[in-house]
């Protein structure tokens, strides 16, 4: 069996769960490269569309993502790693979790407290 890179121009999603309380933390795209290196480290590895290139999740941050868990959904065209995440928080800007924001009474309403400082970590 292998994973279906070819749908998005050679990248898949990768939704970033929570391996305790199953809270989805992000989502990245991975590139056939980016999943051998994750399963080569045994910490989450992506492509960043913006930037073109590589980037081990903490790279800057020391937040990285301990990958306990590989599953691919029916169609082979995106997986699912459970992870333990080292650090107070995945998103760049401060938040445990990239999913911060609910959708309320027709707003977007932050719905989670700050994790950490993005300034004290990646600077202004």
């Amino acid at each position: 069996m292998k994973l279906d890179f070819s749908k998005l121009d050679g990248l898949l999603p990768a939704v970033v769960q929570d391996a305790s309380s199953g809270r989805v933390l992000m989502v990245g795209f991975m590139n056939d490269e980016a999943f051998q290196k994750t399963l080569e480290t045994g910490c989450a590895v992506f492509f960043s569309r913006s930037r073109n290139k590589l980037w081990l999740k903490g790279e800057t941050s020391g937040h990285r993502l301990v990958v306990k868990e590989i599953s691919t959904d029916c169609d082979q065209d995106a997986v699912l790693l459970k992870v333990d995440a080292l650090g107070p928080g995945v998103c760049h800007e401060g938040y445990q979790s990239c999913f911060f924001r609910k959708f309320e009474g027709g707003d977007w309403k932050v719905v989670d407290s700050r994790a950490y400082d993005p300034a004290a970590v990646y600077g202004s």
